[in-house]
């Protein structure tokens, strides 16, 4: 297990995923709509969770019906947190992180990090730039 899948396991408030198939379950065991309230508190603004992982009329109709989050939906929740996690460990601080997923980038043709955690291509462009600037690559 790795720092990240710690990090991730306290901030959904389960244990910490051992391996990407205990991460794989999770994303298929739906998440609960309480979790958008973890992403929240760890300063995603409400636009940003909309964009990027339920809009919020879909969000207040899954609430009414006590529905989980889909598995796609699971699975941007999980994409975002690992984002953020490896964004905090190469800035050292959350807010640090935060800004750099907000701030349009030359390397993802001008697009905001925190915009292309929708897609599972767009999440691994971003972690992949990530990962070079922690080696020294790009600012």
């Amino acid at each position: 297990m790795n720092a990240a899948n710690a990090q991730i396991g306290t901030w959904l408030g389960v244990n910490a995923p051992a391996s990407e198939g205990e991460i794989l379950q999770i994303v298929e065991g739906r998440l609960a709509p309480s979790v958008l309230k973890r992403l929240h508190s760890l300063g995603l603004e409400r636009s940003e969770i909309d964009a990027v992982i339920i809009p919020s009329r879909t969000l207040q109709h899954r609430r009414s019906r006590r529905e989980k989050l889909t598995i796609e939906e699971s699975d941007r929740v999980l994409r975002a947190l690992r984002v953020l996690s490896l964004a905090e460990s190469v800035y050292g601080s959350r807010e640090r992180a935060l800004a750099w997923l907000r701030k349009p980038h030359p390397r993802l043709e001008g697009r905001v990090p925190l915009s292309l955690l929708k897609t599972d291509t767009g999440s691994r462009m971003v972690e992949e730039l990530l990962v070079q600037i922690d080696e020294g690559m790009f600012v």
